[in-house]
C-alpha cells in the first residue's frame, strides 16, 4: 500500500472543522451528518463527511483511525461511492451501547450488518476495501493485527468510483475523529 496525503481528496460534505497539520487528520462532524437510504427508517441522508479520491477497479484502499466513540451512531471508516444511490460505508459505529464493526451497502436501498467489537474502543482500527471484478471486499481489524473479513458486496465493475475516510455524527455535535493513515494499492489477491 502507498500512503495518500490528505490533500489528495476532496470532501463530499465539508465537516465542521478539519485539522490536517502533520501526519494525522482530525475531522469534526456536523450534528445530523449521516449516510442512509430509506430502508426501515424511511429517510435519505447524504451528508456524510468523506474525503474522496479515485478508486479504480483492481485496487484497494484503507484507512486507520481511533475508534473513540461513545454516543449513539458515532461512526468512522472508509466510504466508497459510485453515485447517490450506489455506495458502501464500512467501519466502526457506536450503536445500542456497544462499539460495532459493520458495513452499510446501498444500491439503491441501504442495508446494515454489524457485530460487536467493544474491545476496540479507544484503539486504532484499520479498514480496507478491495475492488475486484464485480465485488467490494471489506476487511477490518485492530491496526497491526490480522484483518478479518467483514463483507463481500456487489459493485458494478465498470463504475467510476471514489473512496476515502469518512465520519458521521447522526445524533450529536462535537464528534472529532482522528485518522492516522490513508493508503491505496492493488486489490487483495484472494478472498480468503
Amino acid at each position: 500500500m502507498t500512503s495518500l496525503p490528505w490533500s489528495a481528496g476532496t470532501w463530499t460534505t465539508p465537516p465542521v472543522a478539519v485539522d490536517d497539520e502533520g501526519a494525522t487528520l482530525r475531522v469534526t462532524a456536523a450534528e445530523g451528518s449521516d449516510a442512509w437510504r430509506v430502508t426501515s427508517y424511511g429517510f435519505v441522508h447524504d451528508t456524510e463527511h468523506t474525503l474522496v479520491a479515485p478508486f479504480p477497479a483492481g485496487s484497494a484502499m484503507e484507512v486507520v483511525f481511533t475508534a473513540d466513540f461513545d454516543q449513539q451512531f458515532d461512526q468512522a471508516g472508509l466510504f466508497v461511492t459510485a453515485g447517490a444511490d450506489r455506495w458502501t460505508k464500512a467501519g466502526v459505529e457506536f450503536a445500542d451501547g456497544h462499539l460495532q464493526l459493520g458495513a452499510v451497502v446501498t444500491g439503491p436501498l441501504s442495508d446494515w450488518s454489524v457485530a460487536p467489537v467493544d474491545g476496540w474502543r479507544g484503539r486504532r482500527v484499520r479498514v480496507r476495501v478491495s475492488r475486484a471484478g464485480d465485488a467490494l471486499t471489506v476487511r477490518a481489524g485492530l491496526d497491526g493485527e490480522e484483518l478479518r473479513l467483514v463483507r463481500v458486496a456487489p459493485f458494478p465493475p465498470d463504475a467510476e468510483a471514489l473512496a476515502g475516510p469518512f465520519t458521521c455524527a447522526p445524533t450529536r455535535a462535537g464528534l472529532t475523529v482522528t485518522f492516522h493513515a490513508w493508503a491505496a494499492g492493488p486489490a487483495d489477491a484472494a478472498l480468503h
